[in-house]
């Protein structure tokens, strides 16, 4: 895990620990050393283990300044995701047990991760994004470990749609001179998930420097990266997952998509002729008319 103090929510209970009742006091402490388990109980659960009333939960949540204890354990779970080791993910996902039902665990899953993009996704801000890309001489995408098949899917299909996209790999060096010697005022899209990789923190405090305008697309609030940007775009899941949370990332990369396609109007129709013209000439892809 990573160091407890360095979180809103730990450094939050830190910081009023000492003017809380004692059983708050005791609630506190556990949620401090305990974060890992304590994102996955409820207000029950919480105040069984810790011997108090649920009230006292619900009041030590609201002390801290949320709505809910659902607000609480959204913003917990994102310091235990940020931090949690491969082993910590295995053992919470139960990889260990027989997986008989897994398949369907996971398919539930996700459709719950689904449905919590879908009531707290910030729709003006992936406008934002797609008035950025439609405005934008060059583009350049950036990803790194798991985050580059995001940055990849993204800058793939955005070739579909428009010229002037690269897409580049983070942990490889020369991103630094790729976009160092780039032209003024590119746009640059940086895709980084938990546990979010050193070298796209380095990126975007270099980008940050530059002429460019950089937008993020991540998966927290507590990003590092997005302190960065000029626009940043969180794509929420309910779940901690065991390697990444992919289907919410995919499903706003479609909508940008798609949304840039909308916007192209008749220059998207001539762009795309090109490209069909230029799969046929070339025999690029499997075609059942073989004229």
């Amino acid at each position: 895990m990573n160091d407890p103090i360095s979180h809103p929510v730990i450094n939050e209970i830190s910081n009023k620990i000492d003017s809380l009742t004692p059983k708050a006091q005791n609630l506190g402490n556990y949620i401090i050393q305990n974060p890992s388990k304590a994102v996955f109980m409820t207000t029950k659960e919480l105040a069984q283990t810790c011997d108090i009333s649920e009230a006292t939960v619900v009041r030590f949540v609201s002390t801290l300044g949320y709505n809910g204890y659902s607000d609480f354990q959204n913003a917990l779970k994102d310091f235990v995701n940020t931090g949690l080791s491969l082993p910590e993910r295995a053992d919470i996902k139960g990889i260990k047990e027989h997986g008989a039902d897994r398949l369907h665990r996971g398919i539930l899953e996700e459709l719950g991760n689904l449905q919590h993009l879908y009531e707290n996704i910030s729709v003006e801000t992936m406008n934002e994004f797609v008035n950025e890309l439609n405005k934008a001489h060059t583009v350049y995408v950036v990803g790194s470990r798991l985050s580059y098949t995001f940055a990849y899917y993204l800058g793939w299909s955005l070739t579909k749609i428009r010229k002037g996209i690269h897409i580049l790999k983070g942990s490889d060096s020369t991103s630094f001179d790729m976009l160092a010697n780039a032209n003024s005022q590119s746009l640059v899209i940086l895709a980084t998930s938990s546990r979010y990789p050193n070298e796209l923190i380095k990126l975007a405090r270099m980008i940050r420097r530059s002429s460019h305008t950089l937008l993020t697309m991540t998966d927290s609030n507590i990003c590092p990266v997005a302190g960065f940007a000029d626009i940043s775009l969180v794509v929420p899941s309910r779940s901690i997952p065991f390697i990444g949370n992919v289907s919410g990332m995919l499903a706003v990369i479609q909508y940008i998509v798609q949304e840039l396609a909308n916007k192209r109007g008749e220059d998207l129709e001539e762009y795309q002729k090109q490209l069909e013209q230029v799969y046929l000439e070339n025999d690029i892809l499997f075609n059942l008319d073989p004229r």
